[in-house]
């Protein structure tokens, strides 16, 4: 899709930048939960 094209199909459909800010969200979360995955910290003694 060129740049022109995802615009006017963003103007045509204003919901679509909702949904693709909540999948945007949600994929960055999903990435820092899967980083921190193998992390496990220890506190204390």
């Amino acid at each position: 899709m060129t740049d022109q094209t995802f615009k006017s199909y963003l103007s045509e459909n204003p919901r679509m930048i909702g949904v693709l800010f909540m999948a945007a969200c949600l994929l960055s979360q999903a990435g820092t939960a899967a980083a921190g995955v193998g992390t496990l910290a220890v506190y204390g003694p």
